[in-house]
């Protein structure tokens, strides 16, 4: 009885099954939905140059950013039409992997 009451109730494709969560999986990172209008690092690098501005309104494919990462110099291009809301890197600041780059919204 008292092992039952441990147990939690996992949804799978609408199918309830009660089970014991291990604590690799209770303390796994959630997956979260991706939110298309921030743009973050694909890689760990240093921003060399930043070529849009807070409010500027940019097309699709027009440079962001260049970010340099294993000598290697990345352009970050705009993925639809839009506006920079805000920007969070500063020129010459070293950012990791996954970091938050510039916010953008649709025009």
């Amino acid at each position: 009885m008292a092992e039952e009451q441990n147990l939690k109730t996992l949804i799978v494709e609408g199918a309830r099954y009660k089970t014991s969560f291990t604590k690799k999986f209770e303390n796994r990172v959630k997956w979260e939905k991706p939110n298309f209008n921030h743009i973050y690092s694909f890689i760990p690098g240093t921003i060399i140059d930043i070529y849009v501005k807070t409010g500027q309104k940019v097309k699709e494919g027009e440079s962001l950013l260049m970010l340099e990462a294993m000598k290697m110099h990345n352009i970050i291009r705009m993925p639809f039409d839009g506006k920079i809301v805000k920007i969070h890197v500063q020129k010459d600041q070293v950012i990791p992997k996954s970091y938050l780059l510039i916010e953008i919204k649709p025009i």
